[in-house]
């Protein structure tokens, strides 16, 4: 089988029944998995990271990152490549088409970041070793192996025949995550919308300020677009009951059909300026909050973290914040268990060190779905007294204190394992 080299990252070399043996081994190459390898990396643990697309994946075009998400980026060590390359936004502008009413949304001090997914993923990945992403790896079937004592270790079989033994199982592999069914974590729920994501390039520059911009009429759809820079912006149509799933052209074409006659010509210029390659059309899932708060989110050495844990909605802006906590959260419980027994992984304290971490972020996850969930549902209810309570009162009071909750967290650090001491750290509201 031929070896390809994807961003400089290097596939390593698949043969028929081959075993391996990891320390740990993180399924899923997004934000979720890239981060909770750089945390390991930083706690002194390889990670080998499976990834089953060929390259680093973009879906998504880009995201918006809060503070919080910025203070567990410090933790890994990454903030400083990215702050320099995106401006940040103070406040966004709410305009009701209907009634021409503008409302300013303010944004924590810090103010926000919206930034190309991508750019993200390779910061991260550049922390690695060349060797630490396994592209092309898909999973078959998961299975615990019973060692002597409480130990077990945890067996993946990919689909081209190898196996990997290892102490330590992550699944980061999102909303139909493979290792968040084998645990047997609730099934999603549909929130009954979905979104029409992408980006537009104006090579000239498209003149903005630096804001975010979101409209609103009668109907359930909620458009909107933030600059990434000068020359790009990061557009989006939130819409309920609707289904634009095709080609890119189709849904740009679906997207300016539905809007042309309800939203302001700035929009529609935004979305005529599309980068037909970035367009992306998905429903919005969430795993519902019981299901965070009563499921199983580990069983012994095997756990998951990231959108396989807490898919939300978008409406907070916080579900790649949270996958970064995450990282980090689970690398300073992986890195104390590591010192406290002299730089080793030993398989039986592992299992306590993720349960700490599963104990720490479940109120937290679960926090964050049903906060993203009731903005959600103010933003996009069709009952009269929903829509007068979002024109009134939501993004006056309600918005600005569920945006709190959110990004008002500090995650910790990670434990200096060059100077052997643990780090006790836990959240910080």
């Amino acid at each position: 089988m031929k070896s390809n080299t994807q961003c400089n990252w290097q596939h390593i070399e698949e043969e028929e029944e081959m075993e391996l043996m990891e320390d740990v081994v993180i399924v899923g190459a997004g934000i979720a998995g890239l981060a909770t390898a750089v945390a390991l990396k930083r706690v002194g643990v390889r990670a080998l990271v499976l990834e089953k697309s060929k390259g680093l994946r973009s879906t998504g075009t880009a995201l918006t990152l809060t503070p919080n998400a910025w203070l567990a980026l410090d933790a890994l060590g990454v903030s400083h490549k990215l702050i320099p390359l995106y401006t940040p936004s103070i406040k966004g502008y709410v305009t009701n088409v209907s009634t021409g009413e503008v409302q300013e949304v303010l944004y924590p001090r810090q103010g926000i970041r919206t930034l190309h997914r991508k750019v993200l993923l390779e910061a991260l990945a550049e922390e690695l070793a060349a060797d630490s992403i396994r592209f092309s790896s898909r999973l078959a079937a998961i299975q615990s192996l019973e060692q002597e004592g409480d130990a077990s270790m945890a067996v993946v079989h990919l689909e081209d025949g190898t196996t990997i033994k290892s102490k330590v199982l992550i699944g980061c592999d999102g909303v139909h995550s493979v290792v968040a069914r084998w645990l047997g974590l609730a099934e999603l729920a549909h929130s009954g919308r979905s979104a029409v994501r992408g980006l537009a390039v104006f090579p000239q520059g498209h003149g903005f300020k630096q804001e975010v911009r979101f409209f609103l009429d009668e109907s359930t759809n909620r458009p909107g677009f933030v600059p990434l820079n000068d020359r790009e912006l990061y557009w989006f149509l939130v819409s309920q009951g609707e289904n634009m799933e095709g080609e890119a052209e189709q849904i740009q074409r679906e997207v300016l059909e539905k809007c042309t006659e309800k939203f302001p010509s700035e929009y529609l210029d935004v979305v005529r300026h599309a980068d037909l390659s970035s367009l992306s059309w998905a429903p919005l899932m969430f795993r519902p909050p019981w299901g965070i708060i009563f499921g199983k989110l580990s069983k012994g050495n095997v756990t998951v973290a990231g959108d396989a844990m807490h898919p939300m909605t978008p409406d907070l802006g916080n579900g790649g914040g949270a996958s970064l906590e995450d990282a980090v959260v689970l690398g300073r419980h992986i890195g104390n268990s590591i010192i406290n027994n002299g730089g080793l992984i030993v398989p039986g304290d592992m299992a306590k060190a993720i349960d700490d971490y599963v104990k720490e972020r479940r109120w937290r996850a679960a926090m964050l779905v049903t906060a993203s969930y009731l903005s959600g549902r103010m933003q996009h209810g069709d009952k009269w007294w929903i829509k007068f309570l979002r024109d009134r009162a939501f993004y006056k009071y309600f918005f600005s204190w569920l945006a709190r909750l959110a990004v008002v967290y500090d995650c910790g650090k990670l434990p200096n394992i060059s100077s052997g001491e643990p780090d006790h750290s836990s959240k910080k509201d």
